[in-house]
């Protein structure tokens, strides 16, 4: 399947740079598969297309602030972007001229990083000089959100990590934001809850490749990215449990789309915890075993997430939605508008 077949054109004034304010405020596609009803709504009536046997899943991940501005021993400027913890080192990418084995990068509250390792052809490995618990201290206080490469936000730093942060974050880890879940209020919350929906969280921690474009010219040769996954075993029941009762799944975002079908879609029997990386790719052709619904944003041409996307719906009809979506204006990407998917 031909790379090019998911590829559009989007006018850049529709990438938005802000969020909606307040952040249910965003519009809402929905579109029924079964009738092929489009409706045009906002994200607070959202319940109004819930019901309340549904079961909703989100993804409680929370955004690392990962990036670290220092400087070489020479007093040249370097950054590193932290990726990925492994064991006692940490994976990142570096923003220096030369890296190399040995370098050293200094930060304030004096923290040093010396880079131990080549990790793949782009990332480094780096160890710290201080304890997991003085860095996760250093990067509250001076550590920067990692925004997406299309977001040229002039908001402060402070602003910054409260509009791109879910609501419910809680579990520290992401390189970026399980965007879908930016549309959800407390207030939107207590509404489903009132409604009778279960909710469910699970984890799955966003690394930056979910920004990578698919750069293979047949996408079934593309390599796609890994991401650490936690379910814990009473989350694992509850969901099995509801699948089996008939009760429709909805995925909130694609990265709880991957963790369900990765690590559910298979294995209805599952009798332990969850913890450990996935790599499932989702294009046209997948089935899908344990969701049933889903709701998203707006995704960029040629990347894995309209691929997904494309498979839940068809190629097609998620092309023909998108362009609905331009005519009407509606805000695309991360800090864009949502589609409700059922």
């Amino acid at each position: 399947m031909k790379l090019s077949l998911f590829d559009y054109s989007l006018p850049a004034e529709l990438i938005a740079q802000k969020p909606a304010l307040p952040r249910d405020h965003s519009r809402l596609l929905v579109y029924d598969k079964k009738t092929k009803k489009i409706t045009h709504d906002y994200f607070y009536n959202l319940t109004k297309y819930l019901k309340p046997t549904d079961v909703l899943v989100f993804n409680n991940s929370k955004v690392l602030p990962a990036r670290l501005l220092g400087h070489k021993e020479s007093g040249g400027k370097a950054e590193i972007l932290l990726l990925k913890k492994i064991t006692a080192d940490w994976e990142v990418l570096i923003g220096a001229k030369h890296p190399k084995i040995g370098l050293k990068i200094f930060f304030p509250y004096d923290l040093i990083a010396t880079v131990v390792g080549k990790q793949s052809d782009k990332t480094w490995l780096v160890t710290f000089n201080q304890s997991p618990q003085a860095l996760q201290q250093i990067l509250a206080e001076v550590g920067k959100l990692p925004l997406p490469p299309y977001i040229h936000s002039m908001a402060s730093e402070s602003s910054l990590i409260k509009q791109y942060q879910t609501v419910y974050a809680k579990k520290i880890g992401s390189a970026a934001a399980p965007t879908a879940g930016l549309h959800f209020s407390k207030n939107l919350f207590s509404k489903i809850k009132k409604l009778g929906c279960q909710v469910e969280f699970i984890t799955l921690h966003v690394g930056l490749g979910t920004f990578n474009p698919v750069n293979t010219k047949n996408i079934e040769d593309y390599k796609i990215h890994h991401e650490t996954v936690e379910i814990d075993l009473p989350t694992i029941k509850r969901l099995i449990f509801a699948k089996k009762t008939g009760r429709r799944i909805i995925a909130i975002g694609t990265t709880s789309v991957r963790t369900l079908e990765a690590v559910l879609g298979t294995r209805n029997a599952l009798t332990r915890s969850f913890k450990g990386e996935v790599d499932i790719f989702i294009y046209p052709g997948y089935k899908f075993h344990f969701v049933d619904a889903i709701i998203t944003n707006f995704h960029l041409p040629k990347s894995s997430l309209i691929m997904l996307v494309s498979a839940f719906l068809g190629r097609t009809t998620t092309l023909k939605l998108y362009q609905l979506a331009i005519k009407l204006q509606y805000r695309f990407f991360s800090f864009g508008d949502g589609m409700f998917l059922k």
